[in-house]
């Protein structure tokens, strides 16, 4: 390591968050780093689909149990679910301090994705849904966005529920919906009183995939960051579903909706970035101090000295803003506007230091064997993914101007 150790700095980190974070720092360099060339040369990956999904989708049977052995060996395949539900309980803080560490290779770690909101279920949900989640025997969806309504979904959304003899009745369409073609649950929203709206108006249900009226669009759409596509169109024609497939209270699914995009898809992005961030000024430096032009390491051109400056910095930056807001979700603080803030910075400053390493890489920073320009595909997609960098900024001036 270099003496500057642009690593995560441990003397900020509580000494049992320091322990998880060197024991994922070590599966990830002896375990997944020696699989990623085989992992970027395969065109069956892709973005969208869940850690495992792609896994088996690139490697042997064997190579991906030994993995999923590792990940529950260890505890790590719980590393996202509550205390109260089985799982580690580790607080927001680790969690994104092991989410960096795992994003440092292309290559995913095995570990389910747990939707935050499924904890506000009944027992009998959480029984149902969340608990075979956690497990690793279901997979979950979340469908808000539509085709005409992407930056607005509360004000746009035209999807729709009606009450019908005690059961709701579901029609409309879902655009953009990561993993619902692997999917087994959906969580839709939809709008349930058309004048109150995100306001008191939209309900999350929970829709069996392969209910009734549900059709997934089978190509999906393709899309610049995987061979194959992750993203799809999802219908839904006269789809019913009892009343215990609600999520939460009627009329609050906006709300839960904007909870688990806080965390999963903005808090979280902090990390998301940092890992990539991290790997691509380590490849740099490495890079710069043994190619050599002109009869000397380019490592000694200001140009490239710069260049690798931005990037610490920016790293730095994101680092430290991202850890704080962790912190403060700890805590209990609504932290909203400050998910919007990791969010736009790690999706702006994540593609800006990609772009410096491939620049200082010259051609081999467009060669497909490393992993720079599919870290740039999926970091200059989170400038979209999520809700835009444009609506981040709506998100944060609220608050600035709250009073």
């Amino acid at each position: 390591m270099d003496t500057l150790d642009p690593q995560t700095p441990s003397y900020t980190l509580p000494p049992e968050v320091v322990a998880y974070r060197d024991l994922a720092r070590q599966i990830v360099r002896n375990e997944l780093m020696p699989l990623e060339p085989e992992y970027l040369a395969s065109p069956h990956h892709t973005y969208g689909l869940t850690p495992v999904t792609n896994l088996r989708s690139v490697f042997p049977a064997e190579t991906v149990d030994r993995l999923v052995k590792l990940s529950r060996d260890t505890g790590l395949w719980w590393m996202g679910a509550s205390g109260t539900d089985g799982g580690m309980g580790l607080s927001m803080l680790a969690q994104i301090v092991l989410d960096e560490e795992f994003n440092y290779c292309a290559v995913p770690f095995p570990a389910p994705e747990i939707p935050n909101i499924l904890s506000e279920g009944t027992e009998a949900q959480r029984k149902k849904y969340l608990a075979p989640t956690i497990n690793g025997d279901m997979i979950v969806s979340f469908a808000q966005t539509e085709p005409g309504a992407g930056s607005d979904p509360g004000g746009m959304m035209t999807t729709r529920a009606i009450r019908k003899n005690g059961r709701w009745v579901i029609n409309g369409t879902k655009m953009w919906i990561s993993g619902a073609h692997e999917s087994d649950v959906i969580l839709l929203q939809a709008v349930t009183d058309n004048e109150k709206r995100q306001r008191g108006g939209i309900t999350m249900f929970l829709v069996d995939r392969k209910a009734p009226g549900v059709t997934i669009e089978e190509r999906g759409i393709p899309t610049w960051l995987g061979p194959r596509a992750g993203q799809y169109i999802v219908h839904f024609d006269n789809v019913v579903v009892d009343g215990d497939c609600v999520l939460g209270p009627v009329g609050e699914g906006f709300r839960l909706g904007q909870r688990w995009l806080t965390i999963h898809d903005r808090l979280m992005r902090g990390p998301y970035s940092l890992g990539k961030m991290q790997r691509a000024l380590d490849m740099s430096i490495a890079w710069a101090k043994q190619r050599v032009t002109f009869g000397k390491p380019i490592a000694e051109r200001q140009a490239i000295q710069w260049r690798l400056v931005d990037m610490y910095v920016d790293l730095q930056a994101l680092r430290s803003m991202t850890y704080e807001m962790a912190s403060r979700a700890d805590q209990g603080e609504d932290v909203r506007a400050e998910a919007a803030l990791v969010k736009m910075c790690a999706s702006e400053w994540g593609t800006r230091c990609i772009d410096h390493a491939i620049q200082i890489h010259g051609a081999m920073g467009e060669s497909l064997e490393l992993p720079l320009t599919y870290f740039y595909r999926l970091l200059r997609h989170t400038q979209i993914g999520g809700g835009t960098t444009e609506i981040q900024k709506i998100l944060i001036a609220r608050k600035l101007l709250k009073d």
